[in-house]
């Protein structure tokens, strides 16, 4: 897969988690954006395996940043978005 989720990959070659410190495969991205940085249609992504997608949801949805959640085989990034920060 060539997609600007995340540099980290697990020995597989498949995305990893983006919790700190979590090695296990991602299975859901979270698609987000901080409107103070971030022109309205920008996302950002972070990807979390089944563990984390609760709490790095909450984390981002606390702040207002989170827009959506998907299935990371479901995922499909605009068009526009070619990095991860």
């Amino acid at each position: 897969m060539n997609f600007p989720l995340t540099s980290a990959e697990s020995d597989t070659g498949a995305p990893v988690c983006s919790a700190k410190g979590c090695r296990a495969d991602a299975v859901w991205v979270l698609a987000w954006n901080n409107p103070k940085l971030h022109t309205p249609e920008r996302r950002k992504t972070w990807l979390a395996c089944e563990e984390h997608r609760e709490h790095l949801s909450q984390f981002l949805g606390v702040r207002g940043f989170l827009k959506d959640v998907v299935a990371l085989a479901d995922w499909e990034p605009p068009a526009s978005d070619t990095a991860q920060d």
